[in-house]
């Protein structure tokens, strides 16, 4: 399900099923090929991975999985009527592309 709005901090919390493991995670979600919008400030980015989800609305959505650490040298800064803004660019997180062996699948 798609976030209802950009709130800050961590969206999930998941355990391995024998508890030893835990990843917070940020979910940034996008209807099409856009940048992924990070606010203003990036002491936001506080999860150990961020889920880009994009094309959220069509039968098959695409996921971006990182570490935040590894998307962090790739964010832009940008200024607009005298604000800064981060953005993440579609080239800098389509490495990516389903790479849920960050998250794992419970069982390891």
């Amino acid at each position: 399900m798609p976030t209802s709005r950009n709130a800050r901090g961590v969206d999930v919390v998941v355990h391995s099923q024998d508890a030893v493991r835990t990843h917070t995670i940020q979910v940034k979600t996008l209807s099409k090929r856009d940048p992924v919008p990070l606010e203003n400030n990036l002491s936001n980015l506080i999860a150990d991975c961020m889920v880009i989800c994009r094309q959220a609305f069509s039968v098959e959505p695409e996921t971006f999985i990182a570490r935040t650490g590894e998307v962090k040298g790739r964010i832009h800064e940008g200024m607009k009527h005298e604000k800064k803004s981060y953005r993440l660019q579609p080239k800098d997180y389509e490495d990516f592309r389903d790479n849920w062996n960050i998250i794992g699948n419970g069982y390891d």
